[in-house]
């Protein structure tokens, strides 16, 4: 029996080598991902020493520029539709955060450890002083969200307004949460986050997050997995994602007195839409308008809807 047992032990340990070695999917130099992924209009500064890829559209004339950030796992590639619509009346700047998109993770005068809300809110300021941009309206998906409202408390004498979508920053189910997360977060199970990315690993974490599955396209898939895979970017998902507070700041929100607007997916299974009202209530004054089919990314999800509002909220 024993003989069998060992015999079964070594079957499967072959097995998931296999399986391993299949699977394993390893880090790219952001140099292969360029000419892809930046094309023009994006471009590279250095701030503080940390490469950080962004794009810069619009009318440059345009003294308060809107600043959108994306969410986890995302890159600037996520507002794309939003910019189309906006960029002929406002400058519009994009941002890769450090440890997501071509950015990669933090270097320079940054901790490289820390992938805190309010760590995020500072490098958001230093590269719009860098730009030279005094005062700016402010955005933000799911993570970018609670990067927006962090940065809008940080330095309120600058921010005009603020958009919030599908924002991260209150308690929320955490069962809720894609599998690639659970893995990464969980100690002792990280390396397999750092090490393997299976495409259909990505697929699922899209179709959680969408309304219309069949919206996902090939190319969609591609985009998430090549941005995944840039050097760094998954250990540093790990970090930041055990770094997650989880709403203990949550009650900042009710000290903040600019005009927000609140867009939110009613299909939203992560930060389902009571988050969205909870997000209303908080911030005097607020507005909230649900699009009940789409889901936790609805700016990608639907960008000629979804960016209707917030041409009137800017009076365009």
């Amino acid at each position: 029996m024993t003989d069998v047992l060992l015999k079964s032990l070594g079957a499967l340990l072959i097995l998931v080598a296999l399986a391993m070695a299949l699977l394993r999917a390893p880090d790219r130099p952001v140099e292969s991902l360029v000419a892809r992924w930046a094309p023009p209009p994006s471009d590279f500064i250095d701030v503080k020493g940390q490469l950080v890829h962004l794009r810069d559209e619009g009318p440059r004339n345009d003294l308060v520029p809107v600043v959108l950030i994306h969410g986890t796992s995302a890159s600037l590639h996520t507002w794309e539709g939003w910019v189309a619509a906006l960029k002929t009346q406002r400058r519009v700047i994009t941002l890769d955060l450090p440890g997501f998109g071509l950015t990669g993770p933090y270097t320079g005068q940054y901790d490289p450890d820390d992938y805190s809300g309010d760590g995020y809110a500072r490098f958001v300021l230093d590269v719009l002083d860098r730009l030279q941009v005094q005062r700016f309206v402010i955005g933000g998906n799911s993570l970018g969200g609670e990067v927006a409202w962090r940065t809008a408390y940080a330095a309120r004498d600058r921010v005009e307004r603020l958009i919030l979508v599908d924002s991260a920053g209150l308690p929320f189910d955490r069962k809720a949460a894609p599998l690639a997360w659970w893995i990464a977060r969980t100690p002792g199970l990280g390396w397999l986050s750092e090490s393997m990315l299976p495409r259909s690993l990505v697929q699922q974490g899209l179709e959680s997050v969408y309304g219309h599955p069949e919206r996902i396209t090939p190319a969609l898939v591609d985009r998430y997995l090549e941005i995944s895979l840039r050097d760094g970017n998954r250990r540093a998902l790990g970090q930041r994602l055990r770094q997650m507070d989880f709403g203990t700041d949550a009650a900042r929100l009710d000290t903040l007195k600019l005009p927000t607007l609140i867009l939110w997916g009613g299909q939203d299974r992560l930060f389902t839409p009571d988050l969205g009202r909870e997000f209303q209530r908080r911030i005097a004054g607020s507005q909230l308008q649900l699009f009940d089919d789409l889901g936790h990314v609805p700016h990608e999800e639907d960008a000629a809807r979804t960016v209707q509002p917030v041409k009137a909220f800017l009076g365009l």
